[in-house]
């Protein structure tokens, strides 16, 4: 089992390292929105993973059988190292490439506050945000938030491969 969660949570983690580097880098002039779509995007393409490595486990080292809670074993571990990736390439671009990512995603936030509240309700979102990006806007707890948020969506697949994949003898 160890083997096959290296394999294919190690391509996991390449996939969505790449892929999350590509999106960001190509991907710089959409709108936040849009941005938030391709990374979800890449999310689930390298978590689509976990069921070739559900299925590898049951068919190349199992004897053609795995039980549900191994399957979703397997693909826990999986989604945590592909989440590993995209926590990693979080952290980087908001330390190194792009420091400021955090300001401007706040003064964008804001500008979009603007269009559709007025007067105290304005004043008091703008209020809400700002408070918002100071307690949690750290690259840690970003990098962290990836982390878990990769690792639900794993699970959600993780459930699924198993319910599929299962097979006992």
């Amino acid at each position: 089992m160890k083997q096959t969660v290296l394999k294919y949570g190690g391509y996991g983690l390449l996939t969505a390292a790449a892929l999350f580097l590509l999106s960001l880098t190509f991907g710089k002039g959409l709108s936040y929105s849009a941005q938030e779509v391709l990374g979800y995007t890449s999310m689930i393409v390298s978590l689509l993973f976990i069921f070739f490595g559900i299925k590898h486990y049951r068919d190349n080292v199992n004897n053609g059988e795995v039980s549900f809670g191994k399957a979703l074993l397997i693909g826990l571990l999986i989604s945590a190292l592909t989440g590993l990736g995209i926590a990693i390439v979080d952290y980087l671009y908001t330390t190194v490439i792009n420091p400021d990512f955090a300001s401007e995603y706040l003064d964008t936030m804001l500008k979009s506050h603007e269009a559709m509240y007025s007067g105290a309700e304005l004043e008091a979102k703008k209020a809400e945000l700002t408070q918002q990006m100071q307690d949690y806007g750290g690259s840690g707890f970003m990098a962290a938030l990836m982390f878990v948020t990769v690792v639900l969506i794993g699970f959600v697949i993780s459930l699924i491969s198993g319910l599929i994949l299962q097979r006992k003898k």
